[in-house]
């Protein structure tokens, strides 16, 4: 396989791993960084690309455990995984503000699930992978996933419904 056959085979599917990437570090930097290093182990195995019944799967399955393991690293080196910085330009009109807002609860939501729910959620809420492919990138039955997904999803509408009805009740 050339070069330009492999920008054509990746080009579909790399930003989808950026924004897994992006979901598990947090820091865009951080995700870009991942993303370089997943292209770079594909091209790397490009003789055996042709092996896998989905490239995208298999490199959706090395963006998790790129950013798994970076974790892990700075779990043992004592540093904070995630920041709450989250600054944000307001734009002028108050719907967008609105949507902006409920979308970083959502984002903030998500970030208090365990590991397995956060990645659930990216993978089918955000990303829209089916149940069948996410089994595979990440050896998990069905049916677990699912329930995974439910309970993660109850989660969130639960903190969401407390922190919008805060001091109403």
């Amino acid at each position: 396989m050339n070069q330009n056959e492999f920008v054509l085979m990746v080009t579909p599917f790399k930003d989808k791993v950026f924004r897994l990437a992006k979901r598990l570090l947090v820091s865009t930097e951080e995700a870009e960084d991942a993303t370089q290093e997943v292209l770079v182990k594909l091209w790397s195995k490009n003789a055996a690309l042709a092996g896998y019944s989905s490239i995208e799967a298999f490199a959706m399955t090395m963006t998790k455990n790129y950013c798994l393991d970076q974790l892990k690293s700075k779990r043992s080196g004592n540093l904070k995984i995630a920041h709450t910085n989250y600054t944000d330009s307001a734009p002028p009109l108050d719907k967008k503000l609105e949507d902006c807002d409920s979308l970083n609860w959502v984002e903030r939501s998500i970030s208090l699930l365990p590991e397995q729910q956060r990645i659930i959620i990216q993978l089918r809420d955000i990303e829209e992978y089916e149940f069948e492919e996410m089994a595979k990138m990440l050896d998990m039955t069905e049916s677990a996933i699912r329930v995974a997904l439910s309970r993660a999803r109850k989660t969130i509408r639960e903190h969401m419904t407390k922190t919008h009805n805060y001091g109403i009740i």
